[in-house]
């Protein structure tokens, strides 16, 4: 299980990183730290040593609420920029939770790259590559790489990485003690893994994503943290009927589902949300959406699915399920729970309840108790919610709207399936009884895809996301047929109260997609705004008291620490292009002096574009192919989106590139950078569809560009180089 190739990267790294300045102190931190993290450590941290941050959530409870004061409403204008250090590239999501321990900070960039750094001045103490299969993108619901965090437990560092493995790294100097790879094959195909593992108990617990990329099949894995020996396996959704039932769960959950849903794989994964519960000894397992999304395709006849959209209790030690909720039973709209799951005791109608709360995709607000899973509220937390239009407190279950049929009558359903809340943390104020959390009001227009509507069957894709909905041309028909006003889309941070339903403060964001949260005992709420500044806001009415421009996008989490009697704050933010930026770590305290490492504004003009002559149905062709293989990680080109992608507009390829279209999109020559070959999913015409369609945007944008800018491309004024044989639609 451990590789040769491994083991020689991090030994390399760790070597060169020893030869740079560091202090006697941090080496010893670095090397004796970790060793006396255990689980009681981590469940005391918060009364003994609030200065570290030692877990994902800061504790197993995960309410991510800082009881540092030192930076406070009086003197946040003081707060400036320690370090930064850049530790990603343009062609990754900065989402991961640094941990802190003694003076040393444990984080990930988006390819899993483990650094251990200095917490005070951003000085690498050691790295560890774990070489990810670049190619993995292909199985991306999200675009391109991503990676939440590391967990650290018994001198030993644990990161999942974005190609399905789980690693075990020695702390005081990152070489490779253990390495599983968490594939199975009743997972029915490989796998991403972008979330953090989480450690109690003596084991590991790591689960899965991909739940579109074809056909997939959920499960958590729990692994001996000491060895990397299998523990045990929790299977998510069930599997073919006709083959033994892996335990009891699974033949309970069978009698739910409809159809030959094995074949279509059904999705489930537990991609975010698992939470350690010390009090119980359990593990809380936030379960993902169904796949493909409607549920008249992947199990016809079906009825709730179990487990899809579900928060299940599991006993660590016998691996069995103490209970489960399902917030959307027969999920029909990628209304995931594996959104963070946060564990508190609250009084709740006059008595004392042990209760997790969840805000998940769905629009509603959870607080169950989490001894027997009885649900005790669910309030909505946007007004945006088309789908049901309750949730019945006697069986638990949600009121489907009779109206938002979108099988028959295909419409703007709310929240879309990016949710009204999805996975950035969200920050929880016990004695205020207040959950922070930001979530967006964001519309999508679901339809069933052409192919199930025109044959009655729907071939599952190999390659690119298998949804189930419209795409393309045929969604925009249809869109145009429903003369049906599309909803804005908006962003909302705010103080809610979990038990009354009620804001205590709410405020609209400049931006739908926004960073995490975090609020500390200081009275002040720091966010990663969507337009690239961390803010500090009032925890009493959310005003704004301070911000920084990182000049950069937010969709991190936010930690703050304490090193010989100063606070800091942390957070990531993906890279720009523009300014040629990598993804940043960026760390602040008061007085801090640093500033951003700014270069000169790189020009992005539109190069000339090959002459082709290029059909109306060629175009379409290719951009219906586009939508469905492409613009997942790419964006979406004539589609409005509120979400800004990583990797390169290729509206923006050069000659250069487009002589090796065919070479990078069918062969993966361009593997090694994550732009994996897609012979197996696409033809020759299909390529050259897509290409085609790409040089009409192309040209599109580059006529809009010099109207704006007349000076732009000047030098080449040669832009009319496609001729489209018929009217064009140009998107």
């Amino acid at each position: 299980m451990i590789s040769v190739k491994h083991i020689f990267t991090a030994f390399a790294i760790t070597t060169l990183a020893a030869c740079q300045p560091e202090t006697e102190s941090i080496r010893e931190r670095a090397s004796a730290g970790p060793a006396t993290v255990d689980d009681q450590r981590i469940i005391q941290s918060q009364k003994i040593e609030p200065g570290n941050w030692l877990a994902h959530g800061l504790t197993y409870k995960e309410q991510r609420f800082s009881l540092l004061t030192q930076v406070s409403k009086s003197n946040v204008d003081e707060l400036g920029l320690a370090w930064t250090k850049q530790i990603g590239d343009f062609n990754m999501r900065m989402q991961g939770t640094p941990i802190v321990l003694n003076g040393v900070m444990y984080v990930t960039n988006g390819w899993s790259v483990v650094y251990a750094l200095d917490a005070a001045s951003g000085t690498e103490l050691w790295r560890h590559d774990p070489m990810v299969d670049r190619s993995y993108v292909k199985l991306a619901c999200c675009g391109p790489a991503h990676n939440r965090g590391v967990a650290v437990y018994k001198g030993q560092v644990f990161v999942a990485t974005f190609d399905g493995r789980l690693l075990a790294l020695n702390a005081a100097d990152g070489s490779l003690n253990w390495e599983v790879d968490t594939y199975h094959p009743s997972a029915l195909g490989r796998f991403n893994i972008t979330g953090a593992p989480r450690v109690a108990a003596d084991k590991v617990f790591i689960g899965n994503g991909s739940s579109e990329a074809g056909r997939r099949r959920g499960y958590v894995t729990a692994y001996e943290a000491a060895t990397g020996e299998l523990a045990w396996r929790f299977y998510l959704v069930p599997g073919d009927p006709s083959q033994p039932f892996e335990h009891p769960e699974m033949e309970l959950a069978a009698k739910t589902w409809g159809g030959e849903w094995w074949k279509m794989g059904g999705g489930g994964t537990a991609w975010n949300s698992l939470v350690y519960d010390e009090e119980l000894n359990s593990l809380y397992i936030g379960v993902g959406n169904g796949a493909p999304w409607p549920r008249q395709i992947r199990s016809p006849g079906g009825g709730d699915d179990l487990f899809l959209t579900a928060i299940i209790s599991v006993d660590v030690e016998s691996a069995r399920m103490n209970w489960y909720y399902q917030t959307v039973p027969g999920d029909n709209w990628d209304y995931s729970s594996a959104m963070d799951i946060t564990l508190s005791t609250i009084e709740v109608d006059g008595q004392q309840r042990k209760v997790l709360l969840q805000a998940p995709k769905n629009g509603f607000f959870y607080v169950i108790d989490r001894e027997t899973g009885e649900l005790l509220r669910a309030h909505p937390y946007t007004q945006a919610i088309n789908w049901a239009t309750h949730i019945d407190m006697k069986t638990g279950r949600p009121v489907e709207n009779p109206d938002a049929v979108f099988e028959t009558n295909p419409q703007w359903m709310l929240p879309a399936n990016a949710g009204a809340h999805n996975w950035e943390p969200q920050s929880w104020d016990e004695d205020a009884g207040l959950m922070y959390f930001y979530y967006h009001d964001m519309p999508n227009f679901y339809s069933l895809a052409e192919e199930f509507v025109q044959t009655g069957t729907y071939k599952i894709r190999e390659r690119g996301l298998s949804l189930g909905i419209g795409e393309g041309e045929y969604r925009r028909q249809l869109e145009a047929e429903s003369k049906q006003i599309r909803p804005p889309t908006e962003g909302y941070l705010g103080a809610f109260d979990p038990l009354t339903g009620q804001y205590k403060w709410r405020h609209k964001l400049k931006r739908a997609f926004n960073g995490g949260v975090l609020a500390t005992a200081g009275g002040l709420l720091f966010q990663g705004e969507g337009d690239g500044r961390l803010v500090a806001r009032d925890t009493l009415d959310g005003k704004q008291l301070w911000e920084f421009n990182a000049l950069g996008s937010f969709s991190s989490a936010i930690v703050s620490y304490e090193i010989d009697d100063i606070q800091y704050l942390a957070t990531m933010v993906s890279g720009n292009r523009a300014l040629d930026l990598g993804g940043s770590l960026l760390v602040f305290r008061l007085g801090g002096t640093a500033t951003m490492p700014v270069r000169m504004k790189a020009s992005l003009p539109i190069p000339k574009q090959p002459e082709v002559i290029v059909s109306t149905d060629n175009y379409l062709n290719g951009e219906r192919i586009y939508s469905a293989q492409c613009a997942n990680c790419h964006g979406g080109i004539g589609v409005p989106s509120e979400i800004s992608t990583a990797a390169p507009d290729l509206r923006r390829m050069t000659l250069n590139t487009h002589d090796e279209f065919l070479n990078i999109v069918l062969k993966g020559s361009l593997a090694e950078q994550g732009m994996a070959g897609f012979a197996e999913a696409l033809s020759v015409a299909e390529a050259e569809a897509i290409q085609h369609f790409l040089v009409v945007e192309s040209n599109a944008l580059r006529v809009s560009q010099q109207q704006l800018e007349p000076s732009r491309n000047a030098a080449d004024d040669e832009v009319n180089s496609t001729v489209i044989e018929e009217e064009a639609t140009n998107g």
